[in-house]
């Protein structure tokens, strides 16, 4: 037993045993950290595989080489006893402390990334109440006729690279559901809405989906691009509607197109989509470029990072702009992630390029935005619909200035009909009428109210079921929903093609200097900050466009 204790005494005094625990509680960390890589670059699953092979056959190597070096600096420190000793011992402190700081790092990653339970401060959520729980839990078996409720499922970005637009949407969708069940729910029965934190990860949103199919889930309110394109072939094989805020051309085509998209028979979105859009942009860059009696042919050029939702409408914006006359610079990467980008801003101007298109988000926008205009660069900036709106205008000041976007509703002080319905949507969550609502909230309540008149038809039609909300989806032309007139653009869903909004709206930011910390509202009511309508675009059903 001695000679057992001896053994680990001397093996724990070794750099081996430390070592080894430091190559294993980085590895830990490393993993941890390229999961969200993967997650956020949407790299194959073989690219973990192959990480966690690599880390596995390390090891021995690494123990060895701990081995030889531990052998040969104790032979060294036999010769010269003294000082070599107190090295040895001070050497192994410092490996110990690394570990420990290694070992925090991993612990902080795993408690940052994973614990997402607690609510984000200005969101208020739906939760059901103990009496729609207990009637899911005992009637989950039942047809939806049978019961007082539908279970809405709604898949939110609060917290992660989409969180700031992510909350206003998310909010919306959470508002509307609380605004419907207070007036009269929806064909006699009220939403169950049950609102689950993704962080615009998809591997927290298959988890939620695989929940709600045990509960018969009826239809979904989703939220991301690259979760849009995870849940596509799941819920039309499960056939469950799928309203989403992420617009790519892919969820378009109902029975696939060849060469270009997977069926989508069950996706839906309010809007244009994302190539749509940026069709639009280039069209009205043209009449710009015309207008100003401009010499030779305009540059154009796709800005935006290597993921599914920038990546979305490059290509079709990219031929459509060459369509137009455009010569078409090679695309400029930069990242979602708000960094550096004054190599991109020095690209502009080296290639002197006239319009650039902004696939990004809102933040990443921002970052931009800003550091191009301290850089003086003179291209015209066109951005989609998520990577611009009032708040974009608040944090990027002036730089916003001259930007134009697609608007893909009426914005907070319009003053059309249906903002009424919208104002008092937003007193769900906000009854003292304090909060400035950007535009992307307001498109999520026209995405809730498409839903709803949706379930309406269906129900009149026979049970509500998610093919006879699909069906219901196909009965008007040029729909706007009741209450929400001069709000919502009029929309058209065709069983073949889900296109619905081919109109794109071109809107235009004014910006001059302003205070720090002055609100939105007073902003737009000094005339600080101001938005106009400066070009409409109506995109034609062209059939090789249905997907892309």
């Amino acid at each position: 037993m001695d000679k057992e204790t001896n053994f680990f005494n001397r093996l724990r005094q070794k750099y081996v045993f430390r070592i080894g625990a430091m190559y294993v509680v980085g590895s830990w960390l490393l993993l941890q950290f390229g999961e969200i890589i993967i997650e956020i670059m949407e790299l194959p699953l073989w690219f973990g595989r192959a990480l966690i092979a690599i880390l596995a056959l390390g090891f021995p190597f690494v123990v060895l080489l701990a081995w030889v070096f531990d052998a040969t600096n104790r032979t060294e420190a036999s010769d010269n006893q003294g000082n070599s000793q107190n090295q040895l011992k001070n050497a192994g402190k410092k490996i110990d402390a690394a570990i420990i700081l290694v070992l925090a790092l991993a612990l902080g990653m795993t408690f940052l990334y994973y614990d997402r339970s607690a609510q984000e401060p200005g969101v208020q959520r739906m939760e059901p109440n103990a009496s729609v729980q207990q009637s899911i839990a005992t009637d989950s078996d039942l047809a939806v006729d049978d019961s007082d409720y539908l279970l809405i499922g709604n898949l939110v970005d609060f917290t992660g690279a989409t969180g700031r637009s992510g909350q206003a949407w998310g909010q919306a969708i959470i508002d509307t559901a609380n605004w419907i069940n207070e007036n009269g729910g929806v064909a006699g029965k009220l939403f169950d809405l049950d609102t689950i934190e993704t962080s615009y990860l998809v591997r927290r949103a298959l988890p939620a989906y695989k929940k709600w199919l045990t509960q018969d889930v009826l239809a979904i309110q989703g939220f991301g691009t690259n979760i849009g394109l995870a849940l596509r072939d799941k819920v039309a094989g499960d056939r469950i509607p799928y309203f989403s805020s992420a617009m790519a051309a892919s969820f378009t085509a109902p029975d696939g197109s060849a060469g270009v998209a997977s069926p989508a028979p069950y996706s839906f979105f309010y809007g244009p989509s994302y190539s749509d859009a940026c069709r639009g942009l280039v069209e009205w860059a043209i009449n710009d470029w015309q207008s100003k009696n401009m010499l030779g042919a305009p540059s154009y050029v796709h800005m935006g990072d290597t993921h599914p939702y920038p990546d979305s409408p490059k290509a079709a914006c990219e031929e459509y702009a060459e369509e137009l006359g455009f010569e078409v610079a090679a695309p400029i990467v930069f990242s979602l992630i708000p960094e550096d980008y004054s190599r991109q801003c020095e690209i502009l101007k080296d290639r002197r390029i006239n319009y650039a298109f902004l696939a990004n988000l809102d933040k990443s926008v921002t970052a931009l935005l800003k550091q191009c205009s301290n850089a003086s660069v003179s291209t015209r900036f066109m951005v989609n619909v998520w990577g611009f709106d009032e708040d974009v205008m608040r944090q990027a000041g002036t730089a916003a200035d001259g930007v134009v976007w697609v608007m893909g509703a009426s914005h907070w002080n319009a003053s059309g009909p249906g903002m009424y319905t919208v104002r008092q949507v937003s007193m769900m969550s906000d009854p003292e009428q304090s909060k400035y609502r950007t535009v992307h909230y307001i498109r999520g309540v026209c995405s809730m109210f498409y839903l709803k008149e949706a379930i309406e038809i269906a129900a009149q039609q026979g049970q509500i079921t998610g093919p006879s909300i699909k069906a219901a989806m196909y009965a008007k032309e040029n729909w706007v929903p009741l209450g929400l007139e001069g709000v919502c653009r009029p929309a058209t869903w065709q069983a073949d093609d889900h296109r619905g909004v081919n109109e794109v709206l071109i809107y235009q930011a004014e910006v001059t200097d302003f205070p720090a910390q002055t609100s939105l509202e007073r902003l737009f009511v000094d005339k600080r900050m101001s938005m106009q309508q400066v070009f409409s675009a109506n995109i034609p059903r062209r059939p090789e466009w249905l997907g892309f």
